[in-house]
């Protein structure tokens, strides 16, 4: 009885493992954005986002993280960027931030996108996101928001920060903080939307379609409130 005992507790023991090492795996997927499949479909719906313009008058670029690409959304022209007025152009990619490792993607921080972006010539400039920074060293976020000031020197800039999403709740007020702070040396506006209540999927990550409307109706109100700004030179 012992000798069948050890072979089963073994084998138990090694499901245990196998199971544990699954879900590590899709954790890290998942936390990343990442893996083949799942970046080629942020890569093509950032395409499909970025093919959608909303509304009409002084063309606006919005560049930011899935939220502005409409992730989890059956319509994406329907993210919280289409509340904006003007002639929006969206250029999102999904698990984005400012810091260069936000994804795992590949090189598709802000920065990294801006210049591409910055190709619709647009008289105002909306930078969007955070929540993808939330695992990043204050140094990685430092250094892609003083990149991406560089990408935007002559334009008008409003930098909008991230939203209390219950799942990356913890990190946000640490984000936020240093996001402003940045905002702040730059000389450019920061509009908060962490004290914002929106309603999020299942994921407790990203917003509903009345999240996406709560939520670009509050940006644009926030935004009218403030001038845009051309980033200083910062000496670093």
């Amino acid at each position: 009885m012992l000798h069948r005992g050890i072979p089963r507790r073994v084998a138990g023991a090694s499901v245990v493992v196998l199971l544990l090492a699954a879900l590590m795996a899709f954790y890290v997927a998942d936390r990343a954005g990442a893996g083949p499949a799942r970046c080629q479909q942020h890569r093509l719906d950032a395409r499909e986002r970025a093919a959608i313009v909303t509304g009409e008058g002084e063309r606006v670029l919005v560049i930011g993280d899935s939220w502005s690409v409409g992730l989890g959304q059956d319509d994406l022209s329907r993210s919280w960027a289409a509340e904006l007025p003007g002639e929006v152009h969206v250029r999102g990619f999904s698990g984005s931030g400012f810091s260069a490792r936000a994804s795992h993607c590949g090189r598709v921080s802000f920065h990294d996108r801006a210049a591409t972006a910055l190709g619709v010539r647009p008289a105002l400039v909306v930078v969007e996101g955070g929540l993808n920074d939330f695992d990043q060293p204050g140094a990685a976020i430092e250094r892609g928001f003083r990149d991406l000031m560089a990408d935007l020197a002559g334009h008008r800039v409003v930098v909008v920060g991230p939203a209390d999403a219950p799942s990356r709740s913890r990190a946000v007020p640490r984000v936020d903080a240093q996001l402003e702070e940045l905002s702040e040396a730059y000389g450019v506006p920061y509009v908060r939307t962490s004290d914002l209540d929106l309603d999020y999927l299942d994921d407790r990550l990203h917003l509903t379609e009345d999240g996406h409307r709560d939520f670009g109706v509050a940006v644009a109100d926030r935004i009218a409130d403030v001038e845009p700004t051309r980033p200083a030179v910062v000496r670093r």
